[in-house]
């Protein structure tokens, strides 16, 4: 396994700590003080950034344990620039929610640039993978 730099450490913890930061301020105030029930889509929503902001907090305990929570917000914020505001913004239907999202998915230019790609890269891709049958199962 590749050594990971104290700095780089650094980095993806301060990463962590800014989203669960503007996830604290952003979400936690509407979670904790909600006066009327949500609906199905706000409240998968609410309830999916909560975790998030408490599995960030984690991270910044431990960065390379929780890089899976940065390579999926990486990954979907990604594929909803491509597949959503992109033929938007081409189309020119770009609405304030579009354009309010898209900001918002793009501050996450942050992930990649903390990012331990070589680590990533040998422990995620490299790395034989964990088995699949026990002992005893490959015995029958």
């Amino acid at each position: 396994m590749p050594h990971v730099s104290l700095f780089r450490l650094y980095s993806l913890r301060a990463v962590y700590l800014i989203i669960a930061l503007g996830l604290a301020l952003a979400v936690w105030p509407g979670v904790i003080h909600h006066a009327e029930p949500w609906g199905m889509a706000q409240g998968v929503v609410k309830c999916m950034l909560t975790a998030f902001s408490l599995l960030c907090i984690v991270g910044i305990r431990y960065p390379l344990q929780m890089l899976p929570v940065l390579l999926w917000e990486m990954t979907w914020k990604s594929l909803w620039l491509l597949l959503v505001a992109l033929p938007a913004w081409r189309s020119g239907q770009m609405d304030d929610a579009i354009i309010t999202t898209a900001f918002e998915c793009s501050v996450a230019i942050i992930i990649p640039l903390a990012m331990p790609w070589r680590y990533v890269f040998d422990h995620y891709i490299r790395k034989t993978g964990d088995r699949w049958r026990t002992a005893s199962a490959q015995m029958l």
